[in-house]
């Protein structure tokens, strides 16, 4: 495979059902997501001889299943699922582990994932909780929003996630794989969520990559009343430069969206650059007080719609919690409960590190 100096896309994507082999014994599937941005999931299927090892599944939803259906009887020839590994916890990723683990699959994943999953197809809701509306609250919502979200029943994991059985097997940094007649070493990223685990090839050049790096679109670095002061901007930017480190020229990066591409370590180095930009313009924004929902504009640069207004303000409250870590902002709560985040001058800095070690 060639060095790429930049990004390039070698291969198009399948059709739902069908595959496109972009290594010998390594399927790229694409599965489709209803009502999602982006409409679609990547997985991939391992050859391990007597059946099969998949990174990642999609939702749990009948479309989802009559796909799985046509792929398990046609490119993956009927032989079985015998693994599951799962990149995060994200349902977009885990919909079916639990589908696929009643038909037999084991399923690997790190302990946080495994624990995030189980935990959230527990937690079913009529309404949001009281602090979810008042994280809410905090980051701006207008109160006609908050109002009618308040009514009505939110997203539930449990909704497009099939229950998992209990049993599964901890993957850890540094941990080696064998999967698809491969070697591969787990790397473990933080920022779009809590250890994601990627796969780096040994003596090969495959590197599956998930949400933590994705060619064309940035991953959502959100913030949620389970953690509000989290700081996934600052962690994610440690993981961009330590897997930048890792990166070298002919690796074939599988990610969880978008096509398999060349030229990884340049993606990192554009993501880190983005990333650090973002923070820029953010800061420049906070001349005045401001709230989560008043940075909408300078940081996505469009209109945000109804169905991503809470991925929106979760990212805008995650960016702002970098400015206060790093000592470029400060906040205060006004008298309507909501936050106002402004920028502070040059030489009242602070700096502070992210938990890099983790």
């Amino acid at each position: 495979m060639k060095d790429a100096a930049e990004i390039v896309f070698p291969f198009a994507p399948p059709a739902p059902g069908e595959a496109v082999e972009v290594a010998e014994g390594v399927l790229w599937l694409r599965i489709p997501l209803e009502s999602f941005r982006p409409d679609h999931v990547n997985a991939y299927a391992l050859d391990d001889g007597d059946g099969w090892s998949v990174v990642d599944t999609g939702l749990d939803t009948p479309r989802t299943r009559q796909v799985w259906e046509a792929l398990l009887a046609g490119p993956l020839a009927g032989r079985p699922v015998r693994r599951v590994l799962l990149t995060h916890h994200h349902p977009d990723h885990v919909g079916l582990a639990g589908w696929l683990q009643a038909r037999g699959a084991e399923l690997w994943a790190t302990r946080t994932a495994w624990l995030a999953t189980r935990m959230l197809t527990l937690d079913e809701q009529e309404r949001p909780r009281a602090e979810t509306l008042a994280y809410w609250r905090a980051g701006g919502m207008p109160e006609d929003v908050l109002a009618e979200r308040a009514g009505r029943r939110p997203f539930n994991y449990a909704d497009c996630v099939a229950p998992l059985p209990l049993g599964f097997r901890a993957i850890a940094q540094d941990d080696e794989i064998v999967a698809g007649g491969r070697r591969w070493r787990v790397e473990i990223g933080h920022g779009h969520a809590p250890e994601q685990a990627t796969l780096w090839g040994i003596g090969h050049e495959l590197v599956v990559v998930g949400d933590q790096v994705l060619p064309g679109i940035t991953p959502n670095l959100g913030v949620y009343a389970t953690e509000p002061e989290a700081d996934p901007v600052g962690e994610w930017l440690v993981s961009c430069r330590r897997l930048g480190a890792l990166a070298a020229p002919g690796q074939l990066a599988l990610p969880g969206h978008r096509r398999p591409f060349l030229g990884l370590g340049a993606r990192l180095a554009e993501l880190a650059e983005h990333g650090e930009a973002g923070l820029d313009r953010l800061a420049a924004h906070l001349v005045e007080p401001q709230r989560a929902t008043d940075c909408f504009g300078v940081l996505y640069g469009r209109a945000i719609g109804s169905g991503e207004y809470l991925l929106a303000l979760g990212e805008a409250v995650g960016h702002l919690n970098r400015l206060v870590r790093t000592g470029r902002a400060l906040r205060r709560r006004g008298e309507d409960g909501a936050w106002r985040w402004q920028a502070v001058a040059c030489d009242e800095k602070a700096t502070d590190t992210p938990r890099a070690s983790r």
